[in-house]
């Protein structure tokens, strides 16, 4: 299995989620976001939620995609399949109120399959608490955020994916091309 492209990202889990999506992919789907609080990672084809314990830590997000499939990796929390489509050939990591904190070109537009990972995902949710814990009146500001800086074991959200076929066709294009 080769690696074809790599992408890294942090990313602040905004209302506990960070998003994963197709350039094209707006909307908000609720059902998904719910299966992620639940599982971790939720989507709906087009769309990826991964849940964080903790809104205020940065994450880090890394996409790869590899020339075939391959198995989940073993020295993480959990791992869970995932499928994304993209149209566009362009993912965004999103951060819901804070906007986009990046995107990557994928090799080709389509339909890839594959996996969702985490780690560090636990133990910085117990750091998160136990920095609220501490706060107090002498704590402002730039000392809780030295605090997320200083995250002792960095939480991170990897997607291994592979490409398995073309987007499918969208249905109002084609009523647009017939209209013509």
């Amino acid at each position: 299995m080769t690696l074809l492209t790599e992408y890294r990202t942090p990313a602040r889990p905004d209302r506990r989620l960070v998003e994963v999506y197709d350039a094209d992919a707006h909307l908000v789907d609720g059902a998904a976001i719910d299966l992620a609080r639940r599982h971790v990672v939720g989507g709906n084809g087009y769309h990826l939620y991964l849940s964080s314990l903790q809104p205020d830590i940065t994450v880090e997000v890394t996409i790869r995609v590899w020339d075939a499939p391959r198995r989940p990796p073993a020295d993480v929390e959990g791992t869970l399949p995932v499928e994304i489509e993209s149209e566009t050939g362009i993912l965004v990591v999103g951060q819901f109120t804070f906007g986009p904190a990046g995107q990557m070109t994928l090799p080709r537009p389509g339909v890839y399959e594959g996996h969702a990972s985490w780690s560090g995902r636990v133990a910085t949710a117990a750091y998160y608490d136990d920095v609220l814990r501490r706060i107090d009146s002498d704590h402002g500001p730039e000392w809780i955020g030295r605090a997320w800086e200083q995250n002792p074991v960095p939480e991170r959200y990897t997607l291994d994916l592979w490409f398995v076929r073309e987007p499918e066709p969208d249905p109002d294009e084609d009523e647009d091309e017939e209209e013509e």
